[in-house]
């Protein structure tokens, strides 16, 4: 059985049983489209606010930016596996940083909210917002990644990982 055929089957199943499931055309991830009310009531307002309404966390305050264990920042809203514990960083930016996401983890847009033109990422899955990413980072990337903490879970490695939240 192919994968495309595969996930087909899961998106009828997952459609059938009235979850707001879709696929992007051309792709064969599964995305969630959820109304943005729906996930005001699933999480705490600070998160709601960072990943659908795009605002950011103080610099700081964070208590990811401390978290030295191995394991997996997930997606705090649909629990999407986002980054591994192997390329955080301290970048010195009071945010939570890393030089490479997982593969397939996330999606990108241009922000141009600080007038020239950033790059901001959002969960591949659920489309919540996470941070931006620069040129600033170390090797081997280059990349900086930097994310807000309440938009993030940390999984310490041995615990299982959350199930993807629909």
């Amino acid at each position: 059985m192919k994968r495309r055929d595969m996930l087909a089957g899961v998106a009828g199943l997952l459609l059938g049983a009235g979850l707001p499931v879709r696929a992007r055309q051309g792709e064969d991830r599964m995305t969630l489209d959820k109304p943005h009310e729906e996930w005001a009531a699933l999480l705490p307002a600070p998160a709601y606010a960072v990943l659908f309404e795009e605002a950011t966390e103080r610099p700081g305050s964070s208590p990811l930016n401390h978290e030295k264990r191995d394991g997996t920042y997930v997606c705090a809203a649909c629990y999407l596996p986002l980054f591994s514990s192997e390329t955080k960083y301290d970048s010195g930016t009071g945010w939570p940083s890393f030089f490479r996401p997982l593969p397939d983890a996330l999606g990108t847009k241009t922000d141009w909210k600080m007038i020239l033109p950033r790059t901001e990422y959002h969960c591949a899955r659920c489309g919540g917002h996470q941070g931006h990413v620069f040129d600033d980072g170390p090797p081997p990337t280059g990349k900086r990644y930097c994310n807000n903490g309440v938009a993030l879970r940390f999984v310490p490695e041995g615990e299982p990982l959350p199930s993807l939240r629909t």
